[in-house]
């Protein structure tokens, strides 16, 4: 006879972990004291559950599993930006990255193994999209993050941010989950207005978003502000055209009054010229937002460069004089390819 597959304990609402206690013959109290363990305290096994008695630890080891999440490598950048990779459950490996700065301590988490949209400047783009992940293993990916921040820097985590590896609305109802999870009182209980979610721009699940009312801030990487050099970079966007992108923004935006923050990086002799600042400065007009001029960040399987820092300046200039709220985003962790668009595994041993 096959062995029983174990349950993934997380994979439960209260109410379906309270049901399983009671199938066990169980009080339903338990199942509240092992859903505080497993998201207020974080417990990463059955052991740690010191206030169940000895029988009802071993009865939950033989019949469900907590599939944690473990560091398997940390780098360290000469900016102290930590990136880690992080080994799951069954192998797999994805890269998260806490960026510290005076004013906050920011979790970088990624939400897929891989990629399926193929962006042509950045390196999880080039990797194969293998799953989505869990809720539990972004949440994972959080808490670890944090006790690094705490270790390392003597701070816990202000600022959680959905842009490692994966287009987080190609994996909505785990993100969504995720984010309930380290939001809510009974879990890590951080403020929504803390997390930003960043996508590719897929329309249908931006008017999702809008639809589920959601509170955290959604980023949009842009990166061009005309079709012909979107679909270039971005074949995402050749299903998803800025006319459609613009719709589904005022939607959101009509349904959760949240601005948006645009991504865009700026590219040598691309999308760097006063023309493009001015496109940029039309598409901005469809809904209130910010925003952030990225620097590149170069990876081995592009062409692709930073442009001068007088163009950016002069582009960042331009924005500001249409009224645009306009920041310079500078890398970080440049030199363990830890920056915006380089995380991809290398090397999974």
């Amino acid at each position: 006879m096959l062995p029983t597959k174990k349950t993934d304990i997380r994979s439960l609402d209260l109410a379906q972990l309270q049901q399983h206690f009671t199938a066990m013959k169980e009080p339903s109290y338990r199942a509240k004291q092992v859903y505080q363990w497993l998201w207020e305290k974080s417990a990463r096994s059955f052991e740690e559950m010191s206030n169940l008695s000895k029988e009802l630890r071993a009865k939950l080891n033989e019949n469900y599993s907590i599939n944690v999440v473990e560091v398997n490598n940390s780098q360290f950048s000469n900016d102290h930006t930590i990136k880690n990779t992080f080994r799951l459950y069954d192998g797999n490996i994805v890269e998260g990255v806490l960026i510290p700065m005076e004013e906050r301590m920011t979790a970088c988490v990624s939400s897929q193994v891989g990629c399926s949209l193929t962006c042509k400047f950045c390196a999880t783009g080039y990797m194969d999209r293998k799953r989505n992940l869990n809720a539990d293993e972004i949440y994972d990916q959080v808490v670890l993050i944090d006790q690094q921040a705490k270790l390392n820097y003597k701070a816990p985590l202000t600022n959680i941010v959905y842009m490692g590896m994966g287009e987080p609305l190609l994996n909505y109802a785990n993100v969504l989950k995720s984010i309930e999870r380290i939001t809510a009182p009974d879990g890590l209980n951080m403020s929504y207005k803390r997390i930003t979610v960043s996508t590719a721009g897929i329309s249908k699940m931006i008017k999702k978003l809008g639809d589920d009312g959601v509170k955290f801030n959604l980023a949009v990487s842009l990166h061009a502000a005309n079709d012909k050099k979107r679909n270039e970079i971005m074949p995402i966007n050749e299903q998803n055209s800025l006319k459609a992108l613009a719709e589904s923004l005022k939607y959101y935006f009509s349904k959760t009054k949240n601005p948006i923050t645009y991504e865009y990086i700026v590219f040598n002799n691309f999308n760097d010229e006063i023309e493009d600042a001015m496109e940029l400065a039309k598409f901005c007009k469809h809904v209130p937002c910010k925003v952030n001029l990225i620097e590149y960040n170069p990876i081995q399987f592009a062409d692709f460069i930073n442009a001068e820092e007088d163009k950016i300046d002069a582009f960042s200039n331009y924005l500001k004089s249409q009224g645009i709220n306009t920041n310079i985003r500078r890398s970080r962790g440049k030199d363990i390819d830890a920056a915006c668009g380089q995380l991809a595994v290398k090397n999974q041993n």
